[in-house]
């Protein structure tokens, strides 16, 4: 799952998700209170953080959203995600007891 080149693309979407870099913007960022850092980040937000078009971010994050790696949460219009902490290291436990 991991080891495919779209699989580095989720692996580059999980470590930006655990650790987001703003994206250089024309206006000056606002500033990530913990609500909106909690709240998790948009397919646009990972798109420009990580230079890969949205397109490909969201069909990325729908199948780490499968596959329960991230949480998707709906407000308004915008769907947020975050990393699910205790799937990912349900998922790394199992690798390493050799799947």
């Amino acid at each position: 799952m991991l080891r495919t080149p779209a699989g580095r693309t989720r692996l580059a979407i999980l470590e930006w998700l655990e650790d987001p870099v703003p994206s250089p913007r024309r206006r000056a960022p606002r500033v990530l209170t913990a609500g909106r850092a909690a709240r998790g980040r948009t397919a646009r937000s990972v798109a420009a953080g990580l230079g890969i078009p949205r397109r490909v971010t969201e069909n990325h994050l729908a199948l780490l959203a499968g596959l329960g790696l991230v949480r998707a949460r709906r407000v308004g219009r915008r769907t947020y995600y975050r990393r699910d902490e205790a799937r990912i290291a349900q998922v790394s436990r199992m690798f390493e007891n050799g799947w």
